[in-house]
């Protein structure tokens, strides 16, 4: 298993904002995504910070949901809407150990 954490520092004061965009963006992530999504926000540690966070039975599988999903105009139309809310982020890719 392959889990995914895409973590966006964002703007100061656009919590609010970014958490409204997601719950637009939820139709979509449930549409387009084999598995369900997790957001978290910070509580503790560096301010506006979120997380979406997803999991994959492979990293050929997230290759391939991103590979399509990306293309979709209607994500191109909502994530130039996100990216405002935005300061920086960055991806983790962890591969899940069973123990």
């Amino acid at each position: 298993m392959i889990v995914v954490r895409d973590v966006f520092q964002l703007k100061f004061g656009m919590a609010k904002d970014a958490i409204a965009l997601m719950k637009e963006a939820k139709p979509l992530f449930d549409a387009d995504m084999s598995s369900p999504i997790r957001v978290l926000v910070d509580v503790t540690g560096q301010a506006y910070t979120m997380v979406l966070e997803s999991s994959y039975p492979s990293l050929g599988e997230y290759e391939k949901e991103m590979s399509s999903g990306m293309g979709d105009p209607r994500w191109q139309d909502w994530y130039e809407r996100f990216k405002p809310v935005c300061e920086s982020s960055f991806r983790e890719i962890w591969r899940n150990v069973d123990l």
